[in-house]
């Protein structure tokens, strides 16, 4: 793939496989930055992965279950050992559990856990074990994969719409606390995209997004410029700050 605007950078992406982390995942590797492509779904990590070395990139697949610090750790240590480094982390491995989510009166306590265990704790454990890496060769940038869920209220989401703003409360303390070893730390809030996880949402709700939303429905690929921009040099002023990209939802 041809250099630019990442050349020379490592940018790991968790939830790799699909939707908003393949797109972000492709643009980076067209832009020069070598990928490990991290993900539950083994298969599709891999296949993302030769995706990217089909065009001439450089990419690893790795199965990580981001809510298992074990998983984590070896994904960075995976990364150094193939690259040498980690300059970029795309914090975007996410769970919707449309149906199974609910209000807080009537949620589950396991789905609960669950939600939270991959959305917020994974989000953690991988900047954790990533900033060590990063610092080590003076710094990187950290993008963490929130919502509009985080800032405009969706009912019957209570885990899902925690997760993510808890999402955005650590990304705000991530970029205070590292900020003098060279860590960038941004969120990004998408609104409704078309991807697997969102595919299970009611058409009525769809619609309702649809013609809330002034531009139309999102496409992966509209995310994965914004990764880039954050992950490039260009945004070497922007720290802690959280970006929407909606559409124009959230203005309404």
């Amino acid at each position: 793939m041809a250099g630019g605007r990442v050349t020379g950078k490592v940018a790991i992406v968790t939830g790799g496989g699909s939707g908003i982390g393949r797109a972000a995942a492709l643009a980076l590797a067209r832009e020069g930055a070598k990928i490990v492509i991290a993900d539950y779904n083994e298969t599709a990590a891999h296949a993302v992965a030769q995706e990217i070395s089909a065009a001439d990139g450089e990419a690893l697949g790795i199965r990580t279950d981001v809510s298992r610090a074990a998983d984590v750790e070896a994904m960075v240590r995976a990364t150094v050992e193939r690259f040498g480094r980690v300059d970029v982390l795309f914090n975007n491995a996410a769970v919707a559990l449309v149906g199974r989510d609910n209000r807080v009166t009537e949620i589950d306590e396991a789905v609960w856990d669950a939600v939270l265990a991959v959305n917020l704790k994974g989000t953690f454990l991988c900047c954790k074990y990533a900033i060590p890496a990063m610092t080590a060769n003076g710094g990187g940038s950290i993008i963490n994969n929130a919502s509009i869920a985080a800032l405009v209220a969706e009912p019957d989401l209570d885990a899902y719409t925690a997760s993510k703003g808890g999402v955005l409360a650590l990304t705000r303390s991530i970029a205070a606390g590292y900020a003098r070893d060279g860590i960038r730390c941004n969120a990004i809030c998408p609104g409704l995209v078309r991807t697997p996880m969102t595919a299970p949402i009611a058409d009525e709700t769809l619609r309702r997004f649809e013609e809330e939303t002034l531009l139309p429905i999102g496409e992966p690929e509209d995310i994965g410029h914004l990764v880039v921009y954050l992950a490039s040099d260009e945004s070497r002023y922007v720290t802690g700050a959280t970006l929407v990209i909606d559409g124009g939802y959230t203005v309404r």
